[in-house]
């Protein structure tokens, strides 16, 4: 793998399995020096250990405990990278959670609430931490993980797609705050991965999901699923020189040509592909909806 990340510091949020542990892995292996944080200590310290394996004598990985809806979690997880990595240029905002699954009227109105902690207040919390560090370097790479919930309807697990919508207008919103700063913030859509959090949809049961999601979640762990490493390759990218100065983009590994993109960035830059945006009736030749 091409050491693009050379003398690069990342924070990865919930690098401790699944896909945030294969970007990690990935980041290391490019080269740069990694900071990953989760809630589960054993899983972390078996990340850890995994990490500084694939890592050369000049590299530098470590971890910590953390919850990102908790804001004293967040200001120690950044003190620490700083001091322990020596700085951070690449912030990846992977932690994330399903939450209740089940009509809206069923679910437990707590689990609703802590998913939006987590999902958007935890990658808020993160950017509002770290912006004033990256401003006074006038440099940074936020990558956001998105989901299917940001562009398609998901009956009965409402609150991860509203947190995957809600966290794709943020990081537009925020590019364009810090876009004079040299910070290019873009949202990483990975694709129906195959990790854990599609075997917490499968033992939920058609009863809480809907037979539809059910039977294409079943179908999707037979086939595989979308290959994780499209997306940490999507992340490498992002956190390298070769994205910069695109931002605000939601960019899907698996169907965006992404990899052609520096040739075309003017010209994306200066439009609304790959945004999120309102469909009207000219969009699709239906001139007698709109005035």
């Amino acid at each position: 793998m091409k050491k693009v990340l050379t003398k690069k510091q990342a924070i990865i949020t919930g690098g401790n399995q699944g896909l945030g542990f294969q970007i990690a892995s990935y980041f290391v292996q490019s080269g740069a020096d990694v900071m990953i944080c989760g809630r589960n200590e054993k899983l972390l310290d078996e990340a850890n250990d995994k990490l500084a394996s694939l890592a050369s004598k000049d590299q530098i990985v470590c971890s910590t405990i953390a919850d990102v809806s908790i804001l004293d979690h967040v200001k120690r997880l950044i003190s620490e990278t700083k001091t322990r990595l020596g700085g951070c240029q690449i912030l990846v905002n992977n932690a994330g959670i399903y939450g209740p699954k089940g009509p809206i009227e069923s679910i437990d109105w707590d689990e609703w609430l802590k998913t939006i902690e987590i999902n958007i207040n935890g990658s808020v919390l993160m950017c509002k931490e770290i912006i004033p560090h990256f401003k006074a370097q006038n440099y940074g790479k936020i990558i956001q993980l998105s989901g299917g919930g940001a562009t398609n309807p998901l009956p009965n697990i409402s609150a991860y797609a509203v947190t995957k919508s809600a966290i794709v207008r943020f990081a537009e919103t925020l590019a364009e705050e810090v876009r004079n700063y040299g910070i290019d913030v873009n949202s990483l859509a990975p694709g129906a991965l195959n990790t854990g959090m599609l075997d917490e949809i499968i033992l939920a049961g058609p009863e809480k999901v809907g037979n539809e999601y059910y039977e294409k979640s079943l179908k999707q762990k037979e086939t595989g699923g979308a290959p994780i490493t499209k997306a940490a390759e999507l992340a490498i990218f992002l956190a390298s020189s070769a994205s910069d100065g695109i931002t605000a983009k939601l960019i899907s590994a698996l169907w965006d040509n992404w990899q052609s993109w520096p040739e075309y960035k003017e010209l994306i830059n200066n439009s609304d592909m790959y945004t999120l945006r309102r469909i009207i009736g000219r969009d699709r030749n239906f001139e007698d909806g709109d005035k």
